[in-house]
């Protein structure tokens, strides 16, 4: 007889490519520490609310890996499909975990945003830079895939509102993230450069506000598995 399974590994929703699990339900009546597919769920959704051919909103396994490729050829394989250098705008989720072998390990979630017309590749962290170093890694990685000919990618760190807790980073992660895409989608682009989004996050995300994005979320994947 087969050992039964865990009730936390149901699938209980296909979202274009991510497949939720019961025990991300868990996760978002919290408050816990997100993990890798919720942040990829929501990214998704708000990919597919205003596709942008010249924007990419990247899976945090995807941008781990980035981050910790083993060699340069396998990273150039790896980053050539991405088409970076036909994108104005990246976002970047990034973990501190350092240990290629665990899934799903580290304790806290940054967010990195590649933005073309500034030249930038701009770190928020909610948490005072506690990941910049993991952050500088990933730059380090993609920072010569973007180039298209022009002066070479800065890294900066900007302004980011700041956690009250040790388990919102990652919902500062995905409100921080709509801030930006919404603020590139309604302009076409980055011609503002990071300035124009960083006056958005100052009106747009606070605690309080991350706090209430965590029930949306929750309440979105309730909705989309209703039967039609």
């Amino acid at each position: 007889m087969a050992p039964p399974k865990n009730k936390g590994d149901e699938k209980i929703l296909s979202y274009l490519d991510v497949v939720m699990r019961r025990s991300d339900l868990g996760i978002l009546r919290g408050p816990h520490y997100l993990n890798d597919r919720i942040i990829e769920f929501y990214f998704a959704h708000l990919a597919s609310l205003s596709p942008s051919p010249r924007a990419l909103l990247l899976p945090p396994s995807i941008s781990f890996w980035l981050a910790n490729c083993p060699d340069p050829q396998s990273l150039r394989q790896f980053a050539d499909p991405l088409r970076l250098p036909d994108r104005d705008l990246v976002l970047f989720p990034v973990n501190s975990n350092l240990d290629v072998t665990v899934a799903g390990g580290g304790s806290h979630w940054s967010l990195l945003v590649y933005c073309r017309e500034a030249g930038e590749f701009v770190h928020h962290d909610s948490c005072r830079g506690v990941n910049r170093c993991h952050a500088e890694r990933l730059f380090h990685a993609v920072g010569g895939f973007v180039d298209d000919g022009g002066e070479p990618p800065r890294f900066v760190e900007g302004f980011t509102p700041q956690q009250t807790n040790g388990y919102d980073c990652g919902l500062f992660v995905m409100a921080i993230a709509k801030v930006v895409y919404d603020w590139y989608v309604a302009r076409s682009g980055c011609a503002d450069g990071e300035d124009g989004w960083f006056a958005a996050l100052k009106e747009e995300v606070d605690a309080d506000t991350v706090d209430k994005l965590r029930d949306k979320v929750l309440r979105l994947i309730l909705t989309l598995m209703e039967p039609k």
